[in-house]
């Protein structure tokens, strides 16, 4: 019998009610069978990530997808080591359900509670990223919630193998219902699922802009996501430029295709001359094409030009453009025009303008003195991530537990009616009881 979208969806929403009454004790307890079955079957999974490598190439040659794409595809040890820790680190974290956010005594034995609870539904569209599918699965059982995953056709094969032995660690578990994990696959069900309003609570979108923009425009689910990792480093005129290098070096060339790779250099003009043909040669040896602003031309003349579209695009690949600016203000009103809202870093030793600089930036995630790859919910100790989310409502940054809850409020009384407070018999204390 073929299970229909609306179906799984359904299915998936009377899972959710089961899982928000689970425990701590057997959400852990299942988070850590899902880490050992993976153990168990990396050599599968790895065979299993071959096919779908393979058949990449013939979509790769046919610009199918691009080069970003199939690196993202790829997995390998250190991705699968640091896969199944962050499911075994989620394991450790508190608990972000059932916490007593904040309580009112509204008068004698009437006392009102903001409890955190599950969103509920949450569906998943990701390309390419196999290794999204634990991070996903793993904060949700935490959280509580049901998730609905629909991978690119990219990571088949992977995808497959990854929930099969997901669902697989849990048919022991009995409290944990076999439809809290769901996985789907064809494009022509995304343009369902964004009508499924009943049913998902939240739709969180991993991949390019015309994805993210596509979900946006078509759905009344509440989508959190990010479009485009257009991040930037500014290397201040009291940069150590030393420093300011091997960061620069490190964002872009690290993991290129990261949505929190590097794609811009913003250089103080005081530097140019001194400094920039030095950067720019550090980068033509790491392999990075440079291309730069008029200015920058004229201190390294063979730079290819930069236009306007360069400022509004991210790269994923090892592509860097370079733009000299007049001074810190210069620098913050180019990234809060082009940037993506998602990581921005200043280089300086001048601890006014890192304060400066790190309160006029309008990202997610503003650094100073380091490499804009630290921008991970893993690296940031959240365990894993369902994305990183460059909204300013609800939860913003890499994402993890605490954007997988809302609250409640809980009323407990003692047999009160509103009457006598309307009537002026009666009047509330509001105290703070937390």
């Amino acid at each position: 019998m073929v299970t229909t979208l609306e179906t799984m969806a359904q299915n998936a929403k009377l899972a959710s009610y089961t899982l928000a009454s689970l425990n701590s004790l057997t959400k852990d307890k299942a988070l850590l069978a899902i880490a050992d079955k993976l153990e168990q079957n990396k050599p599968l999974i790895l065979e299993e990530n071959k096919k779908d490598l393979e058949e990449a190439k013939t979509l790769l040659e046919s610009g199918e997808i691009n080069q970003s794409t199939y690196n993202r595809l790829k997995l390998d040890d250190n991705k699968m080591r640091d896969m199944i820790q962050g499911i075994r680190d989620v394991k450790k974290l508190e608990d972000p359900v059932n916490k007593k956010l904040w309580a009112m005594g509204l008068d004698t034995g009437l006392d009102l509670y903001r409890v955190s609870c599950p969103i509920g539904v949450i569906g998943v569209i990701f390309e390419a990223r196999p290794d999204v599918i634990p991070q996903i699965c793993s904060l949700a059982i935490k959280s509580a919630n049901a998730v609905l995953l629909k991978g690119g056709k990219e990571a088949y094969h992977t995808n497959v193998i990854l929930t099969k032995l997901i669902k697989e660690s849990l048919l022991d578990m009995e409290e944990i219902p076999q439809d809290a994990i769901n996985l789907f696959f064809s494009r022509e069900d995304v343009a369902e699922m964004l009508t499924l309003d009943k049913y998902i609570d939240l739709i969180i979108p991993r991949g390019g802009n015309a994805l993210v923009q596509y979900i946006k425009n078509n759905t009344k689910i509440p989508v959190m996501g990010h479009a485009d990792g257009i991040c930037h480093i500014y290397i201040d005129e009291q940069a150590d430029v030393k420093k300011a290098t091997d960061i620069c070096i490190d964002a872009k060339t690290q993991y290129p295709s990261a949505c929190n790779t590097v794609e811009t250099v913003l250089v103080h003009e005081s530097l140019l001359e001194n400094y920039l043909p030095q950067l720019v040669l550090e980068f033509e040896k790491a392999g990075v094409k440079v291309k730069g602003c008029e200015k920058c031309k004229e201190f390294v003349p063979h730079l290819e030009k930069a236009t306007k579209e360069d400022w509004a695009t991210e790269y994923g690949d090892k592509i860097i453009s370079i733009k000299a600016v007049k001074d810190l203000f210069d620098a913050v009103a180019h990234i809060n025009i082009y940037g993506s809202g998602h990581t921005d870093c200043i280089i300086s030793e001048d601890k006014q303008a890192v304060d400066t600089f790190m309160n006029l930036v309008d990202s997610a995630g503003v650094f100073a003195n380091v490499s804009t790859r630290f921008a991970d919910g893993y690296r940031y100790g959240l365990g894993a991530e369902v994305g990183i989310s460059t909204a300013k409502t609800h939860a913003r940054g890499p994402v993890g537990l605490e954007g997988l809850v809302i609250y409640k409020y809980k009323l407990y009384g003692s047999g009160q009616t509103v009457a006598p407070y309307a009537d002026g018999k009666k009047t509330f204390i509001h105290q703070r009881i937390i």
